[in-house]
């Protein structure tokens, strides 16, 4: 990486850059011990680790306005040399039995050896950046630190051609500011000219490298470089080699400071990126003050979000939830038919992409802002990853929020047959439909928030969603029985089998959860519908269209009788009291796969109200529903069908009647099963002691429940919903019992948690369940946190204990942090949890 040029996408430690990725900014450092420069974070992937794409840093992001006219974040650089070759080796030698080995676990932060590195920006304007990084010796020793704040230019020129931009050490002038400052000059076509002026330490002024930000051919290739390549500055600061243009001038430059600290010492590195050469206080006290006033204004702006009474620990989670959500915007730039077909000047790529991931995608063209998951690697995105990003991005940022959910339908993103893109690696793959859910939750949230709904965005949403619904209904029902079979549905390795593949010995499978999550589908879009109808009456017409169809897929999940040369296949085991998937084998017989997971809660999700004065503002509808009442009894004789009233005479969308929600809250509210200190397990903790077993087409399939990471290679290294705690799950399953509340009020009570004596409505559980998932992030009253599990170092040292990561999913019985470290993604959700219900 160090060497080669990026085609795509740039990458960098704690840095920035425009919305086109034209001109990036990062930090680079180097201990003296390390084999390269710190330029870049570093991690595994792939099956490199018992989970694989995983960040092994401590890398914190701590503070951000949805502006980012205030950013900070703190990167923690070991002294020792950073054991890169180690992390891999050890984990690529451990079992699938054995934990993930960290960077803590290899000893380069003993006796407290490392730096702490806190890089902080503030904007005196749009286009004025100051840039503070302060640098603690945390160690017992004197230590030194080269600190390289570096500037580039993305490497468009050698695919593109057209005119290369330029940065160079202009002329200083004759003030005396200009004494305590190295200023590189940036010029860019488009962006024009900009300044980086880095101001002297207590030391001296720093030295300026420039090189190009070109591919080193020689030492990858065995080919001849033209000039000074991009690992230049590498190659100059660890070796002393010519390897720095003495023009100062190039396509890539670093300020390069050289800090002496002594034990506990702290020192401050000042600079500032704009695009006005200022004559005179640059720096000074006027810098300072500029940073006091962006700090202030941060804090003023997360009081907006934080709940009365809320503890200042808990506002610093929901704090750094937030930051890790805005920090980890990424320029993604992907165009799949320039990928698969090459570029004019260069050599042609290999001709296996054609037959491989995303070879039909090729009208897909980003050059657009998103929200990732997380920020080493390379950028990508899941489809159902951003919508649950932007449930809490909406309490800071509406209109990005907003911006994202357009994004994804936009015909550059979209596929022309309907199909939105699942994730970067195989766009064609199928996500959870949660995109509709995630507009109308972003619509009333923004409208709780503002006191007015954007209906123009709820519109715009809705008929692309159209198209996409109707995909759903082509390809995944294929024999249109109103029961789906969506593959994988991003929970990996839930069933016995890569439910992506063909089944062993020809076997289909009826899928629980693909078929309610197309039921929630067509109560989030009949919510939609009814959104638009208050306004435009059209929108009647079309609101019956998904009334009619939730009718079907519900009926079809809930003992409906055989007729018409329909099987009678259902989803509810009447034997358990508890929904399956259904295994249809050659022969014609089926059966239920008996295995308590997710699978089986995801009903619960297909649940909506219909409030009564809105009934009574849309007669045409209400018409519509009491007519398919009263003509089709068939379809709502067992579930709930909106026959009664409850609360404040409500109606009830709902897959699952009372009765048989009672039977599945018991199972998961039962401490033995579902119900965790810290959550909702994806798995029934049951299989930990009796596994679940299969023979099929002369195979044995097994499996059990897994608390912490996965011991089978089913769907990739880094796939895990056999145990452990996921947000967004337990966020939708909260929701939908806020929903069954609102409905059934205090008359419906349950035994939570199931054995306990105590009954509480269903409000009160979901209250529960928020809780158990904040108290992941939130010291109990011995100062610990959950998401630390037992590693000392992160539960007491002062420098450690107070900085959260938001990992991808928890330790299903003790909710310690597992898989992806960094993941802000979806698990920041828990800024959402804090904001609605406190502690």
């Amino acid at each position: 990486a160090r060497s080669r040029a990026y085609r795509w996408n740039e990458d960098g430690l704690a840095g920035f850059c425009d919305d086109g990725q034209r001109l990036c900014f990062a930090i680079a450092l180097w201990n003296g011990n390390d084999p390269i420069l710190k330029e870049r974070l570093f991690g595994l992937s792939g099956n490199e680790g018992n989970h694989g794409e995983d960040l092994k840093e401590q890398f914190y992001y701590l503070d951000s306005t949805p502006t980012h006219s205030y950013c900070k974040c703190l990167y923690k650089y070991p002294q020792r040399v950073f054991p890169y070759q180690q992390l891999v080796e050890v984990n690529e030698n451990r079992s699938r039995d054995e934990w993930e080995w960290e960077i803590l676990d290899s000893g380069v932060f003993d006796e407290d050896r490392y730096f702490d590195v806190f890089v902080e920006y503030a904007k005196a304007a749009p286009n004025d950046i100051l840039i503070q990084i302060t640098i603690a010796n945390r160690g017992p020793e004197a230590a030194r630190l080269h600190l390289l704040p570096t500037l580039w230019f993305r490497n468009t020129w050698a695919w593109k051609g057209g005119t290369r931009p330029r940065m160079w050490a202009p002329e200083p002038d004759d003030t005396a500011e200009a004494t305590q400052r190295s200023v590189i000059q940036a010029e860019h076509k488009t962006l024009g000219s900009l300044w980086l002026l880095c101001h002297a330490n207590q030391d001296s002024l720093p030295e300026l490298l420039f090189c190009e930000n070109e591919t080193n051919k020689a030492r990858l290739f065995g080919g001849e470089n033209a000039g000074y390549v991009k690992d230049g500055i590498n190659d100059f600061v660890l070796h002393g080699a010519n390897s720095v243009n003495p023009q100062q001038e190039g396509t890539k430059a670093s300020a390069h400071y050289v800090l002496e600290l002594a034990p506990g010492q702290e020192k401050v590195i000042q600079l500032r990126l704009l695009d006005d050469m200022p004559q005179s206080n640059a720096f000074g006290a006027a810098f300072s003050e500029m940073f006091q006033k962006r700090r202030a204004e941060a804090d003023e702006f997360y009081k907006t979000i934080a709940p009365e009474g809320l503890s200042d620990d808990a506002k610093n989670v929901q704090r750094q939830a937030l930051a890790g959500l805005l920090w980890s915007k990424q320029f993604y730039n992907y165009d799949v038919q320039k990928w698969l077909c090459g570029d004019a000047k260069m050599p042609a790529p290999p001709a296996m992409r054609h037959a491989g991931r995303n070879n039909n995608w090729t009208h897909f063209n980003s050059h657009d802002i998103l929200s990732m998951p997380d920020k080493w690697e390379y950028p990508w995105f899941a489809s159902w990853d951003l919508a649950f990003h932007t449930i809490p991005l909406v309490l800071v940022d509406s209109d990005f929020a907003k911006e994202q959910l357009i994004l994804l339908l936009r015909e550059w993103f979209m596929h022309p047959n309907g199909q939105m893109p699942a994730y970067e690696w195989n766009f064609g793959d199928v996500n959870p439909p949660v995109h509709a859910w995630a507009a109308l939750r972003v619509f009333r949230i923004e409208k709780r928030r503002r006191g007015q709904g954007d209906y123009n965005f709820l519109e715009r949403v809705f008929h692309k969603l159209l198209l996409n619904f109707t995909w759903w209904v082509n390809r995944k029902d294929a024999d249109d029985r109103n029961v789906f079979q969506g593959g994988f549905l991003g929970l990996d390795n839930i069933g016995l089998f890569d439910r992506s593949q063909s089944l062993p010995g020809g076997a289909r499978l009826d899928q629980s959860d693909g078929t309610s999550w197309m039921a929630m589908y067509c109560l989030n879009m009949l919510a939609i519908a009814l959104e638009l109808a208050a306004h435009d009456e059209t929108y009647e017409d079309v609101a019956t269209k998904f009334l009619e169809h939730f009718f079907y897929i519900a009926n079809a999940m809930n003992d409906r009788p055989a007729a018409c040369g329909d099987d009678g296949t259902d989803l509810w085991d009447n034997q358990d009291q508890f929904y399956y998937d259904v295994l249809h084998l050659p022969d014609g017989t089926r059966e239920f796969l008996r295995v308590r997971s997710l699978v089986g809660l995801i009903p619960l999700l297909a649940v909506d109200t219909l409030e009564a004065p809105l009934l009574e503002r849309l007669p045409g509808f209400r018409g519509r529903l009491e007519w398919f009442l009263k003509n089709h009894p068939e379809l709502t004789h067992n579930f709930a069908s909106l026959q009664a009233t409850g609360e404040q005479s409500r109606r009830l969308f709902a897959a699952v009647d009372e009765e048989r929600l009672r039977h599945i809250l018991r199972r998961m509210l039962d401490e033995s099963e579902f119900l965790s200190p810290y959550g909702l397990r994806s798995v029934s903790r049951h299989y930990a002691e009796k596994p679940y077993q299969l023979q099929l087409d002369g195979q044995c399939f097994t499996l059990d429940y897994q608390p912490a990471e996965s011991r089978t290679n089913l769907f990739g290294g880094n796939s895990n919903w056999r145990g452990p705690i996921w947000f967004p799950i337990n966020y939708l399953i909260i929701e939908a019992l806020q929903k069954f509340d609102h409905f059934y009020g205090d008359d419906f009570k349950i035994e939570c948690p199931t054995g306990s004596g105590q009954f509480l409505n269903l409000w009160e559980v979901a209250t529960e369940l928020s809780q158990r998932l904040i108290s992941v992030f939130t010291q109990d009253e011995n100062g610990r946190r959950a998401v630390f599990g037992g590693i000392e170092k992160l539960q007491s040292d002062p420098h450690f204990k107070d900085y959260i990561l938001f990992y991808e999913y928890f330790h299903g019985d003790n909710g310690a942090g597992l898989g992806a470290s960094h993941q802000t993604g979806w698990t920041a959700l828990v800024a959402k949890l804090i904001q609605q219900s406190g502690q």
